[in-house]
């Protein structure tokens, strides 16, 4: 890599994270316009982030892969923060803003850990490999 690649490399690595996290979001409101986790939304997640990093980098392969699976990832992992959010607040009748500034960081990782079955972890990975299998091909 040479040293004017790095500022694109990391302005990448950031537009990748902030789709991630939009992504995510979005999966939780469509979660719980459901009612339920809906852990297989992981796949159009994947898809949806493949197609974006796929216009957005010049050169599709690798790189290309590994943006769209870190996205996913960080939309999966974001996505279990906001739903164990939501639990606590419901549970305690808070708001979300006052239960994440209450319960911390730290609370709402453990608590999303401990509510995804390796079920959920299957589905979070199939949509990861999916994102970086769409993202590795060619435009036609």
């Amino acid at each position: 890599m040479k040293a004017r690649d790095v500022p694109l490399f990391v302005f990448a690595l950031f537009c990748a994270a902030m789709m991630g996290l939009a992504v995510g979001a979005t999966w939780m409101v469509a979660a719980v316009y459901l009612r339920q986790t809906a852990p297989w939304l992981g796949l159009p997640a994947g898809a949806v982030l493949a197609w974006a990093v796929r216009h957005w980098i010049r050169r599709p392969g690798t790189g290309a892969a590994l943006l769209a699976a870190f996205a996913t990832a960080l939309a999966a992992l974001y996505f279990n923060v906001l739903m164990a959010t939501i639990k606590l607040a419901g549970s305690f009748g808070m708001g979300l803003s006052e239960t994440v500034r209450t319960a911390g960081a730290g609370l709402l990782l453990d608590l999303a850990k401990l509510s995804m079955s390796p079920a959920d972890l299957a589905w979070y990975a199939l949509g990861t490999l999916l994102a970086a299998g769409l993202a590795w091909r060619r435009k036609r």
